[in-house]
């Protein structure tokens, strides 16, 4: 009697940690950030492509469409999503504001040589704290901003149906 009750107190517990390692797959504990969370542009002094001085106060005004773009010639997806922000460069009613981060120089001067400048204004991020202050992820992300709030985040690279939910935004 002793030997049949140790395999079955054994089968039981293998059957529990079963049951509780399969639920625990099922869960998703990713987290997934609010995108269309309105809140203020965060404020920052830091240097521009061209070395001058660039205070968020005065770059970004109301009335006016912004995207805010974090990029870097280190990363691969930054180069999927440029042939859009090329795209949405064209666009009058919005202006692209390149973030560039944590990034040499002269990489940076070669990618955008390469492939295009798509950004009305550059400004330099060399160790990451401005983009962490906006709330960044990683490389590439994006801010649409109108009248000094982030109206819309895009985490990862501008696809095709995000450059078309902009265009749609901002008519």
């Amino acid at each position: 009697m002793k030997f049949k009750v140790i395999p079955l107190i054994l089968i039981s517990i293998f059957f529990l940690i079963f049951v509780i390692f399969f639920k625990g797959l099922k869960n998703s504990n990713i987290y997934t950030p609010n995108t269309n969370l309105e809140k203020k542009v965060p404020s920052f002094e830091l240097k521009s492509f061209e070395n001058n001085n660039i205070i968020s106060e005065k770059i970004f005004k109301n009335n006016k469409y912004y995207l805010m773009n974090i990029w870097a010639s280190w990363c691969i997806p930054c180069r999927e999503e440029h042939e859009f922000l090329m795209e949405l460069n064209k666009n009058q009613k919005i202006e692209l504001i390149g973030f560039n981060y944590k990034d040499n120089f002269k990489n940076a001067s070669s990618f955008l040589k390469d492939l295009g400048n798509p950004y009305d204004l550059i400004v330099l991020d060399k160790d990451g704290t401005s983009s962490i202050d906006w709330g960044a992820y990683g490389v590439p992300e994006s801010f649409l901003i109108y009248q000094n709030n982030i109206i819309k985040t895009f985490i990862g690279p501008i696809s095709n149906d995000d450059l078309l939910e902009i265009q749609k935004i901002i008519k």
